[in-house]
This record gives C-alpha cells, structure tokens and sequence, in this order.
C-alpha cells in the first residue's frame, strides 16, 4: 500500500507517542524534560490538523486514514493524560470518563460499521479533541502562576464537560445504530 502524505502523517503523530511519553516521565533533558516533552506533544497535534486539511483539500482521503486518524488522536491524547496522572498533574477520574466516552463511540462505531453505517464525526467531537489538546499543553507546561492554573483547571472542566456533550451527541444522533432494525 502506498502511503499518501496524510496517511503518513498520522503514522508519524503515532511514532512520536512512545517518544512523548518517554520524554515526559523522564529527566532525559534535565529541567528541559517538560518543554522538550511539550514541542513533541505540540507537533504531533499539529500533524493533526494538517493531515485532515490536506487530505480534503487533495481528495487524499482514505479508508485508512478513517480509521487511523481517530486513533492516532485517541492514542496521543489518552498517552498524556496517563502519563499527566503519575505525575499527578491530573485527577484520575476525569481520565475514566474520557476513555469511557471512546469506547463507547468506538463501539457505535463498530456496531454501525456492521450494519453499513459511517458515524462521521461531529463539531462536538472536534471541539473535545481541541480543548482536550489544549488541557494537555497548559498541564504539561504547568506555569507557577495562579492565572494558568485556575485557567488550566477552566480548560480541564471544559474539556471534560465537552467530553459528556460529544458522548450525548453521539448517542442521540446515531440511536437507531442500536437497534435491530437500522
């Protein structure tokens, strides 16, 4: 299979991961560590953005890039938020319902798959990613000052808050997904 340039954008966004997080729960780079683990964590979800855009944009759009895109997201995002955990920058809790909420969606996904049905992703589920993305940046660089951190703490509820909507959305919009007769 010849990989287009957004199918090998995301892989790359997937090869950084065990990098990010090696780097973040190390002090491989001493006081640098966290601002080495951010630009990494900051490029990977650049790639993000540009390999949706140019894959519209050209019409790279593949069945491959569906499935790996969602998940390269879910393993970079969820990967920091563990990793945000042991460093205890991070309530365990508000991790359980995010990963909960994925695999829920994961499973409408697969049941609606079965049935011949695409789930296409909402604006919900996109402002979630972003603010989730967001969180994880203002965590990982965890300035010592008030402001950020009730800011950090204001995105994290949004972020979680957003995660619920999306969920509700999901559930609502593709209801029939669960019964016999879609």
């Amino acid at each position: 299979m010849k990989m287009n340039l957004p199918n090998k954008l995301t892989l790359f966004r997937v090869i950084l991961i065990p990098f990010f997080v090696a780097v973040l729960l190390t002090d491989c780079f001493g006081a640098a560590s966290k601002w080495v683990a951010l630009s990494i964590f900051v490029i990977a979800s650049l790639t993000d953005l540009l390999d949706g855009k140019i894959a519209r944009k050209y019409n790279l759009v593949t069945t491959f890039g569906k499935f790996a895109d969602p998940l390269a997201d879910k393993l970079l995002v969820i990967s920091a938020m563990i990793c945000l955990v042991e460093l205890s920058k991070l309530k365990s809790w508000i991790v359980t319902v995010i990963v909960a909420r994925e695999f829920i969606i994961s499973g409408f996904r697969i049941i609606a798959a079965e049935k011949d049905v695409v789930i296409a992703a909402s604006w919900w589920g996109k402002f979630k990613t972003t603010f989730q993305m967001i969180m994880v940046i203002m965590l990982i660089a965890d300035i010592d000052l008030e402001g950020w951190r009730i800011a950090s703490a204001v995105v994290t509820y949004i972020a979680l808050i957003l995660t619920v909507i999306s969920l509700v959305d999901y559930i609502i919009k593709n209801k029939n997904v669960m019964t016999d007769r879609s």
